[in-house]
């Protein structure tokens, strides 16, 4: 079956839709069988419908959670959102966290299922917010840490931390060198390579780094889109520029 643009977009929909009434049966069943979260991008990634279900459990059941989203952009079975989240948590401090939520799709059954999840957003950010919210945001900080380690376990927690390591400021600039490099090499989300043209006059704002990539929003002539920087995992190296970009046809 072919599946358009919207087909995929009204899947990842019901993915704000569950959260918004706390249904974790809905949202576990979105994904695939062997579905990942990977949230935030460069900690360990959650992976099978188990540890999914615990990954709602923590970060999702006692909060209250508010999609703000700016755009939606769809390329091959892939839908990036370009975002910022409102999350109200049980103690009443409020969080906003800009992001790019890229959910890459699979049928199963003829269904639309989400395969993979991949929130790119800055724990740093995260954690200075929730410090910086005086006694709400402390008493928030003294709930998670036991409710992280009752779901996770130890080493749970211990890969939830790495989501800490990132290429920083250093790979933003770097990610930026790249992009307005005419000779830049770029692929969409399938791997296929898209002409160096699809960047020419972009300009881009929101940059977030999330493990060895930075994400940007992109303004491009084909109108608003999101671009990803991948870095090798010792140096500031690219290994790919990933656009999505606007369709005139979708």
């Amino acid at each position: 079956m072919v599946r358009t643009a919207e087909d995929l977009v009204t899947a990842v929909q019901g993915s704000p839709d569950a959260v918004t009434v706390h249904d974790k049966a809905a949202w576990v069943g979105l994904y695939a069988r062997n579905g990942e979260v990977n949230d935030p991008v460069g900690s360990k990634p959650h992976r099978g419908v188990d540890a999914i279900g615990r990954f709602y459990d923590t970060f999702i059941s006692p909060n209250t959670i508010n999609f703000h989203v700016e755009n939606d952009v769809v390329s091959g079975m892939s839908v990036v959102r370009d975002l910022s989240l409102e999350t109200i948590m049980s103690t009443g401090a409020v969080l906003n966290v800009p992001m790019h939520l890229r959910y890459d799709l699979v049928e199963e059954n003829g269904v639309l299922k989400i395969w993979r999840l991949a929130a790119h957003w800055e724990l740093q950010s995260m954690i200075r917010q929730l410090l910086g919210a005086g006694t709400r945001g402390l008493s928030a900080s003294a709930k998670l840490t036991p409710q992280l380690v009752s779901n996770q376990g130890v080493r749970g927690v211990l890969g939830f931390m790495g989501g800490l390591r990132s290429v920083g400021a250093r790979g933003k600039t770097a990610a930026l060198d790249v992009l307005r490099d005419p000779r830049c090499p770029v692929r969409d989300a399938s791997g296929e390579s898209l002409s160096p043209d699809v960047l020419r006059g972009a300009t881009y704002r929101k940059l977030l780094a999330a493990g060895r990539i930075v994400s940007a929003s992109a303004e491009l002539e084909s109108g608003p889109g999101v671009v990803f920087v991948e870095f090798s995992r010792a140096s500031l190296a690219v290994d790919s520029v990933t656009v999505f970009a606007p369709s005139r046809n979708t």
